[in-house]
């Protein structure tokens, strides 16, 4: 079966851009890593990661392109086929690209076809708007209460005054 996807890059200008890919069910989430980075211009030599996702987008399980984890547990994209980890039931996934940049992509399951033997999968189906020259800001929405909740430790103390600091700048 084939995997048709839209890939929608998450920024906040006016201008939507996405593109439509088919893909095997059975290639893997590096496979599908591939052909985004492709789509969307991207060398692909940067780091990424494709996260299970929920209905409301909610950032869910890591799959990585590498395995950076201290104890080799990470799971890979190379490893994991599509259809492991979406299916009609589980459509959605977030694809973030380079994390140094953050380029953040919303990937969701628009339909599951039949194959057409006159196609060479994966296969870019539709192009729409041109991603930017930097990735978009991403505003992380910090609750007040949070700022707020390190007044407690704010006190008058001048870590420039070492004259009137409570230790002996010799001790060792």
């Amino acid at each position: 079966m084939i995997y048709r996807f839209r890939v929608i890059l998450d920024n906040d200008i006016d201008n939507d851009v996405f593109r439509d890919l088919e893909i095997q069910e059975t290639d893997t989430l590096e496979d599908l890593h591939n052909i985004i980075t492709q789509s969307f211009g991207f060398d692909g030599n940067e780091m990424a990661s494709f996260y299970i996702s929920d209905k409301q987008w909610n950032q869910g399980e890591e799959i990585s392109l590498f395995d950076l984890s201290e104890d080799a547990s990470a799971r890979l994209m190379s490893e994991t086929a599509i259809n492991e980890v979406v299916h009609e039931m589980q459509t959605k996934l977030i694809y973030v690209y380079d994390f140094l940049s953050m380029w953040t992509f919303f990937v969701e399951l628009a339909e599951i076809v039949e194959a057409s033997p006159d196609v060479v999968y994966p296969n870019l189906m539709f192009v729409h708007g041109q991603i930017p020259d930097t990735a978009p800001e991403k505003d992380f929405d910090v609750d007040d209460d949070f700022d707020d909740a390190f007044d407690e430790f704010e006190d008058d103390l001048d870590i420039e005054d070492y004259d009137n600091l409570d230790f002996d700048e010799n001790w060792n």
